[in-house]
């Protein structure tokens, strides 16, 4: 106890006996025997603090992980969100670029159906058949 022997144990009783007197030793011994449980029960009282510390930061490297993995999925869904808008993006690219060349067609193909809008309302009309006829003349 406390790191000494049997030796040092007997030479301290031997000085209380001597100090107090054989009237105060055991009153001594009942305030020292108090003394020491406290100290036992305060040591203990350290030790399960110390032990419960420790499991809150067993707790909060827990708690520190999962952030962590919830930080890395966010992270995957904030890219798979960013590829979706790039897609998106390109969707609509495609789209007006799809839309200006419809528009493009169109407005190439306008004057051939103009012209053929031109041809059905004024039909190509067969010549006229004349006769013509030369008169002689007596001369």
């Amino acid at each position: 106890m406390f790191g000494l022997g049997f030796a040092e144990i007997l030479f301290i009783a031997v000085i209380a006996v001597l100090f107090l007197g054989p009237d105060k030793l055991p009153t001594a011994l009942i305030e020292v025997a108090k003394f020491l449980r406290g100290v036992k029960k305060t040591i203990g009282t350290v030790k399960d603090s110390i032990e419960q510390e420790v499991n809150v930061a067993d707790i909060k490297e827990e708690a520190l992980a999962y952030k962590a993995e919830i930080l890395k999925a966010t992270d995957e869904i904030k890219e798979v969100t960013d590829m979706s808008a790039v897609q998106s993006s390109l969707s609509n690219l495609n789209d007006n670029f799809l839309d200006d060349f419809v528009e493009s067609k169109d407005k190439a193909e306008a004057p051939k159906e103009l012209s053929k809008e031109l041809s059905k309302e004024s039909p190509k009309e067969s010549p006229k058949e004349e006769k013509i006829t030369l008169e002689k003349k007596n001369v």
